[in-house]
């Protein structure tokens, strides 16, 4: 009834069927035809020799004339420690901006538990939040889900570094600056990616349904949103043709990562729809008129516990993709890769700013 590469296993507890870690399949099916790039870390380690070497030479002990020769002919130029010294001040100022970015971070969870006291103390005094707070956005009316708040707040602060991470490498591509800056630059934004996964599985945990919905989105993005982001074959697609050239060997590891990247979402999306199929008859299930329907819905609130496990697995598979891929580019394809990603949801916001604004015909 599935294809080959989709597998299911059957849980006893909820009787439905759930993908069988398509993420662990997808990985081992695209192990070994990746093509790494030389890490950071090698590359920082050979500028720190090289730095290295220069001290030693500036500082050592006169010799014979010909090895004093030797010693001049082997120091590096002005040039290299120039640029060995602005590869430091970016690492030094990205550095930097982590820590403010984790200060702003901690400052934002202050707010929140602040607000959390001065609504305690609302309750306690007798009053009430009312369904003017945009209920939906918060929960139940009268009720402020504070896991949800906390997340709209820390993702306001990740769309700014978001934008300020673009200009900055829109202007180290212009500017042709070196790899191992270059490479300063991508790991920054990967890591902030990986960030928005993280705050998004902890936003499942305190309401899956406001995450899945897309309602932290703006319409244009929640238009492709697929399981509470985007989905990563169709990511391709956008990507590709701003990579070129690329080397046939990469030509077909792309297409390997593409292949695989839609087996597990086919996988997920059959789970997906397996989960809404068995929830839809437990609600249905009994004489819908009868008044009495709270053991259906008991058993229903289990079943959509998977659905936290579909938003996490579904954004393990955005992960590894951003990982494969990075790992299949030189550092500056990587490089025009997030700028490319990141100016792709720039407009599809603009789009949705657009659509907003636009003019409408009298009724």
């Amino acid at each position: 009834m599935n294809s080959p590469s989709t597998q299911f296993v059957h849980t006893r507890r909820m009787g439905i069927y759930e993908p069988v870690h398509p993420i662990a399949m997808w990985g081992e099916n695209f192990k070994g035809n990746g093509c790494p790039n030389t890490p950071a870390s090698t590359i920082l380690e050979v500028d720190t020799k090289l730095d290295n070497q220069s001290e030693d030479t500036s500082h050592g002990s006169l010799g014979p004339p010909s090895n004093k020769y030797d010693q001049e002919a082997n120091k590096p130029s002005e040039k290299v420690q120039r640029r060995l010294a602005q590869n430091r001040e970016a690492a030094r100022k990205s550095r930097l901006r982590k820590k403010a970015y984790v200060q702003q971070l901690e400052t934002s969870r202050l707010k929140l538990i602040q607000i959390e006291q001065e609504l305690e103390r609302a309750r306690q005094q007798g009053l009430y939040i009312g369904g003017g707070l945009d209920a939906t956005h918060l929960g139940f009316p009268g009720t402020i889900n504070t896991g949800i708040a906390a997340f709209e707040m820390e993702y306001g602060h990740w769309m700014e570094e978001q934008n300020r991470q673009i200009c900055e490498l829109r202007t180290a591509l212009n500017a042709h600056i070196s790899d191992v800056e270059l490479r300063i630059l991508v790991d920054s934004g990967m890591s902030h990616y990986f960030e928005l996964f993280r705050m998004k599985a902890a936003a499942a945990k305190a309401d899956v349904f406001f995450l899945m919905s897309g309602m932290w989105k703006t319409p244009a993005e929640r238009f492709f949103l697929w399981i509470g982001g985007f989905r990563p074959s169709e990511l391709l697609k956008v990507l590709l043709p701003q990579l070129d050239p690329l080397t046939d060997q990469q030509v077909l590891d792309v297409y390997n990562l593409k292949q695989s990247c839609q087996q597990a979402e086919d996988a997920l999306s059959q789970g997906m729809e397996k989960l809404q199929q068995n929830v839809a008859e437990t609600v249905a299930a009994g004489q819908l008129d009868e008044g009495s329907y709270f053991p259906q819905m008991n058993t229903a609130m289990e079943r959509l516990e998977a659905l936290v496990s579909f938003v996490n697995q579904a954004d393990h598979l955005r992960q590894e993709t951003l990982r494969q891929i990075s790992g299949i580019l030189t550092i500056r394809q990587a490089a025009r890769g997030l700028l490319t990603l990141g100016e792709y949801f720039q407009r599809l916001r603009a789009l949705s700013s657009l659509w907003a604004t636009r003019p409408r015909e009298p009724a």
